[in-house]
């Protein structure tokens, strides 16, 4: 393969990174070799160790990017002055549309955490905490406005993060549904599990709005 055109830099280091995601979701990290990375970007092996010491810190910097790519969007999203019915509506919309946009790097985040050693591993898993607590504030603060009837807030988060993060598995581009109209189907079932009253899209300002006819997802 020839060498990748402006491969000094950046250039190389977002092209090892592509590589690497394709790679591993197609593979597995184990399965990955140097090698095999090399000639899929166009460089010469020794490259690679230009801008990563060892395979550990490549797969370690991929998750890694996108724990605070994900954290750094949330955040700029979070409707925080809205209720909390509204805020965890927000939630399940931005988790489910942002992670099917990001298939690869979701895989690799929940198949590869296990390949990291135990320091690397320790960076994600808070990383990985700092985004279930926002969802689990947002619960806590339905609970304590009387809003949510929800017996162990933890639980209750880490449920809506394990359904809404499962549309990755089923959801291809052809589904009879669309991905907005998954998300909404969605925050219904999210309103059930925390005993809110279901809202639509179209809700703000920190209203309930009773919604139409029910959404069947499967």
């Amino acid at each position: 393969m020839a060498r990748t055109t402006g491969s000094e830099g950046g250039k190389t280091r977002s092209a090892i990174e592509a590589a690497a995601k394709r790679l591993i979701a197609r593979t597995g990290y184990e399965a990955m070799s140097m090698r095999r990375l090399a000639d899929e970007v166009g460089v010469q092996p020794a490259a690679f160790y230009r801008y990563y010491s060892n395979k550990q810190q490549l797969l370690h910097s991929l998750m890694h990017g996108h724990m605070e790519r994900l954290l750094g969007a949330w955040r700029a999203e979070d409707p925080v002055e809205d209720a909390p019915a509204q805020r965890l509506a927000a939630f399940i919309r931005f988790h489910i549309h942002y992670h099917i946009e990001r298939r690869e790097d979701v895989h690799i985040a929940n198949m590869e955490l296990r390949s990291l050693d135990a320091a690397n591993r320790a960076t994600i898993v808070a990383l990985r905490s700092d985004y279930e607590g926002s969802l689990r504030a947002i619960l806590d603060a339905g609970v304590g406005r009387g809003d949510f009837a929800i017996d162990d807030i933890a639980l209750a988060a880490r449920a809506i993060i394990a359904m809404t993060t499962g549309v990755n598995v089923w959801f291809r581009k052809d589904d009879r549904l669309s991905v907005t109209e998954i998300a909404e189907g969605y925050v219904n079932l999210g309103m059930r599990l925390v005993g809110a009253k279901k809202i639509n899209a179209d809700a703000a300002g920190g209203r309930n709005v009773p919604v139409g006819p029910k959404i069947r997802i499967l």
